[in-house]
């Protein structure tokens, strides 16, 4: 983790899957998270494009990927997946990478998805954008953010 993460500027929260990766845009002031869309994943090539237009056109000042955990706080096959994918857009944009804990998240944006009645079909094409959201806003309102959740892990609860 890095301690030079910036307090300021737009954030770029990201929702990792293998076929899907959700993205989310913060305010500048880093207040509030807004879905952004879904990249349908494809070829290396047309991804980092994308993820490179997406972090220009935004002015991106850092990306947020979401971690996804054991309850146990332990990282297995798909946390490292994301560490990889979000290492990876890291080198590409150039841009410093946070990790954070992502649990719940993609259940969480089912249930608000199904409150609205949406079909299965529609929920699948917003789930990946909004648990991007539901990472980047929980990351937005810990109060403090450079807590990694390994760290998070081992810290007392209140």
């Amino acid at each position: 983790m890095t301690t030079s993460f910036p307090a300021s500027g737009a954030l770029l929260g990201i929702d990792y899957g293998t076929k899907r990766v959700g993205f989310a845009l913060s305010t500048p002031d880093q207040s509030l998270a807004c879905p952004l869309e879904t990249l349908q994943r494809s070829q290396a090539a047309q991804d980092a494009r994308q993820i490179c237009k997406i972090c220009n056109d935004y002015r991106v000042v850092g990306l947020v990927v979401g971690l996804p955990v054991h309850m146990s706080g332990s990282e297995g096959g798909k946390a490292r997946e994301a560490r990889q994918f979000g290492d990876w857009c890291g080198e590409l944009t150039g841009l410093p990478v946070l990790y954070w804990d992502e649990r719940f998240t993609s259940s969480m944006a089912e249930n608000h998805l199904r409150e609205f009645s949406l079909s299965r079909k529609r929920r699948k094409k917003h789930i990946d954008k909004l648990a991007a959201q539901l990472i980047l806003q929980s990351f937005l309102d810990a109060p403090n953010r450079h807590v990694t959740p390994s760290a998070m892990r081992d810290a007392p609860l209140e």
